[in-house]
């Protein structure tokens, strides 16, 4: 297993939609290895490929505070949502700032798992918010794109600076 870059805000690239995958085989088993070691490297809930600059409907997560519950979704879909709840959400893409944003509260998701075998999820609270948060990112929204764009170009100017200082 190896430890992926995350792009950061404001990366062109994280705006990539990623492709739905085909075939889970040996090369999206590695990532989905590779995306959990790269998530909890970073101290994150939740990663998408394409933060990896990978743009595959690939996305995992564990928000269990002992690490020990990883979830993978690949071609992850929304079949059902109630409710809604606004929480402060943060990003690995973009370090350093936490917002509130407003997501359904309860949702119901289909996916294919690390085997290639489909299974359905009921999932809320942290879940639920983690699990729209890494969807947004595959179809290449960033959480800051809930928020006023005064706020959002502050963040990017601020991830621009530091990216600058850093000579990146």
């Amino acid at each position: 297993m190896s430890i992926l870059a995350i792009l950061e805000f404001p990366d062109k690239r994280l705006r990539t939609v990623a492709e739905e995958v085909s075939q889970v085989d040996d090369s999206i088993k590695t990532l989905v290895d590779d995306m959990l070691e790269t998530m909890y490297s970073a101290k994150g809930v939740g990663l998408a490929a394409t933060q990896a600059n990978v743009p595959k409907r690939v996305s995992v997560m564990d928000v269990i505070e002992d690490k020990d519950a990883p979830t993978c979704l690949i071609n992850p879909g929304i079949i059902e949502t109630q409710g809604s709840e606004t929480s402060e959400e943060g990003c690995l893409s973009v370090p350093g700032f936490f917002e509130k944003v407003s997501r359904a509260e309860q949702i119901r998701v289909k996916a294919l798992n690390r085997d290639g075998e489909s299974f359905e999820l009921e999932a809320r609270d942290l879940l639920a918010v983690c699990i729209q948060h890494e969807m947004d990112h595959l179809l290449g929204k960033l959480f800051v794109d809930y928020l006023s764009a005064f706020k959002r170009n502050r963040i990017k100017s601020k991830l621009e600076k530091i990216h600058h200082q850093q000579g990146r």
